[in-house]
């Protein structure tokens, strides 16, 4: 009975990573429109401006507000390095194309992999490992369309912030497994880590309100939906998952928004997709099968 229960834990965790992933997935369409209007240091402070706003009213009014918890220096760090790797990508995409810098971010799933067993002590079966390398092969159909014609045309820096972001994303993915132990506090642990996520971006963040002022609609839309459904909601949802799957797990299950963008993308700004890209995302699931 237990055994069954477990058994069900685990496929609800998968789903709600998935359902993670998809609402990730549609940032990358949302940004690019968003870009169209602002700087991307702008636009990452504002998105996690607003983040941080919306979780505080909620523990405003559900008068859950408080930082009596075990893990303060955990939410710090993490915090702090999640906003670094924001700026590191999109720092990094200035250089970089967004190709190559989706495939480089999806490394993370192999720095997880590397990193899980060293942290947490976490046992790789050789289902994971196939997993693994199965979803990175998925990632470069989709993200490549096995056209190389583009990479190599970016520099040198945007390669290494783009890689070196997805390094610190999968820490990130890592260390928050402790976190997620500490489930009857998770809404107070999300909005201390929002807002420790603004300390690195507040240096590059503009402080002019002509600036704010002069933005259309269709801005702010970008802004809180990126926020919002691109951040808090998937965040709060992943955490569920993380708690009943191992990160490896949830690195490879994540890959969903690749899927989910592309599929976006095609629709609403008319992007090609392609035989190749269909046989990277069958790769991808056939990955999560095989590590879920």
């Amino acid at each position: 009975m237990r055994t069954r229960y477990l058994a069900d834990d685990k496929k609800r965790a998968v789903l709600l990573t998935v359902l993670a992933g998809s609402l990730w997935g549609t940032s990358f369409p949302a940004i690019k429109i968003g870009l169209q209007y602002m700087d991307a240091y702008t636009f990452v402070f504002l998105r996690f401006l607003v983040a941080s706003l919306v979780m505080l009213f909620v523990l405003v009014i559900t008068k859950n507000f408080g930082f009596n918890f075990s893990k303060k220096r955990l939410l710090l760090f993490l915090g702090v390095i999640n906003g670094v790797a924001y700026l590191m990508q999109y720092a990094g995409m200035v250089y970089a194309s967004a190709s190559e810098s989706s495939l480089f971010v999806n490394l993370s799933a192999v720095w997880v992999a590397l990193l899980s067993p060293v942290a947490l002590k976490e046992r790789l079966g050789g289902k994971k490992v196939v997993g693994v390398m199965v979803s990175l092969l998925g990632v470069l159909l989709m993200t490549t369309n096995l056209s190389f014609t583009g990479f190599g045309s970016g520099e040198l820096m945007g390669y290494l912030l783009v890689i070196c972001a997805g390094v610190l994303w999968a820490v990130f993915i890592v260390y928050n497994k402790p976190l997620v132990r500490e489930g009857g506090k998770m809404v107070q642990s999300m909005t201390w880590l929002l807002l420790f996520t603004m300390l690195p971006l507040l240096p590059t963040a503009p402080f002019s309100a002509a600036t704010y002022a002069s933005f259309p609609w269709t801005a702010w839309v970008a802004i809180f939906y990126t926020a919002i459904l691109c951040w808090v909601v998937p965040y709060y949802l992943w955490l569920k998952g993380l708690k009943n799957i191992t990160p490896v797990t949830s690195a490879v299950v994540l890959l969903t928004e690749i899927i989910a963008a592309v599929i976006i993308s095609t629709v609403f700004l008319g992007e090609g997709f392609t035989a190749v890209s269909g046989v990277g995302a069958v790769l991808i699931v056939i990955a999560i099968l095989l590590v879920s």
